[in-house]
């Protein structure tokens, strides 16, 4: 069992800010968000959409499903068949031209039809909290994008079914150029891309906790019902406390971690990864991402860590290594049916000395996050 100082930590009764249950810790422990506006109730998609761009501080509470998909129409062009879609007649996914992905490629060309909203993200301004009510909060066919603004809170919604055929499809959560960001207790599922990315850009102070990552799909880019797409971390001094999540049915990119100058510095704790048929952790050393994984859980997962990474410190043994730098030790990883699970860089530990988290042991993990994580559970 997790000790009551985690729980407490993870699940705080006290309210940051109207509306929102607990409090942010970890690296985006400052975020705020609306704090203390009344909160309003949006009831149609333009509403919704008003409300997350304007220029004042809001509390919004989502307490019904907002559906985008067919607001903005939908359009057939040509797309490509990537290399990886060796089952197109049973659930691969092609792809629709984003970034000039298949412009700059050989992939055989294809027509694509596809959902127009899902590709064009709400630009969530600066001071927002958007809450779920319950199992209520849903955002259908659209993704959320916060870029040039900052200070959001996203907690207990599901965002969903953003044209999961296509890669390219549509991006749940996008961080860009912005600055203390906590994502809680959210779910995201059926997407044609990243369920979470954040960019090249800055992104700077960010927690995510408590979140499910549900890669369960129908088309995938491995061919086998998971979802390759999961998270892209490649920001630029980037600082990212990533605890208490529900990571499965995913076959890469759980998380991707790399990025530009100072690169991404994350701090992986007491996350579930499960059910994994291709690589859990992607480290992009001469991208300058920097991990320290503890007290994990990886069950079944074929490659917990991709070969190749020397910027990880996954914990396999006393944790003594964080003593110093830390003031405590680190928490061992757990693995049951899994490959190879190494890293042994320590050099940036100091980095994680003012973060204010701790890890629990690892075996009572599993229950807790499975338990705890995604929507309808404050």
């Amino acid at each position: 069992m997790l000790s009551k100082s985690l729980i407490l930590s993870l699940f705080a009764s006290s309210v940051a800010a109207a509306g929102v249950t607990g409090t942010p810790f970890g690296f985006g422990a400052a975020t705020t968000g609306g704090g203390d506006a009344e909160p309003v109730y949006p009831t149609t998609t333009e509403e919704l959409t008003s409300y997350l761009t304007d220029d004042e501080a809001r509390v919004i509470i989502l307490n019904q499903e907002f559906n985008f998909i067919g607001t903005e129409g939908e359009t057939t062009e040509d797309g490509c068949r990537p290399d990886s879609n060796t089952c197109p007649d049973d659930g691969g996914q092609d792809a629709i031209n984003g970034a000039d992905w298949c412009t700059n490629s050989d992939y055989p060309t294809v027509s694509v039809t596809y959902d127009k909203a899902a590709i064009t993200p709400i630009n969530v301004n600066s001071n927002k909290s958007i809450v779920g009510e319950g199992t209520k909060g849903v955002i259908r066919g659209k993704g959320l994008r916060f870029a040039g603004s900052e200070n959001i809170i996203v907690q207990n919604i599901h965002i969903t079914e953003l044209n999961p055929q296509y890669i390219w499809g549509g991006d749940a959560i996008t961080l860009a150029g912005t600055d203390l960001i906590w994502i809680d207790h959210v779910k995201t599922s059926l997407v044609g891309r990243q369920h979470i990315v954040a960019g090249y850009d800055p992104s700077n102070r960010v927690t995510i906790s408590n979140t499910e990552i549900d890669g369960n799909t129908s088309w995938s880019a491995s061919c086998d019902n998971h979802h390759y797409w999961a998270l892209l971390l490649i920001g630029s001094g980037d600082t990212i406390t990533f605890q208490g999540n529900y990571i499965h049915h995913t076959s890469g990119r759980s998380p991707k971690v790399g990025g530009t100058d100072s690169g991404t510095l994350l701090h992986a704790v007491n996350n579930y990864f499960y059910d994994n048929t291709g690589h859990a952790f992607s480290i992009t050393a001469d991208e300058n991402g920097r991990v320290l994984a503890e007290g994990n859980v990886f069950e079944s997962v074929t490659k917990p860590i991709e070969d190749g990474v020397d910027l990880l410190y996954a914990v396999t043994d006393d944790g003594a290594a964080c003593s110093s730098p830390l003031g405590r030790t680190c928490q061992v990883n757990q693995l049951t049916s899994s490959g190879d699970w190494s890293g042994s860089a320590t050099d940036f530990l100091s980095s994680f000395a003012d973060e204010g988290v701790e890890a629990e042991v690892a075996s009572g993990v599993a229950a807790s996050v499975k338990s705890n994580a995604g929507v309808g559970k404050l």
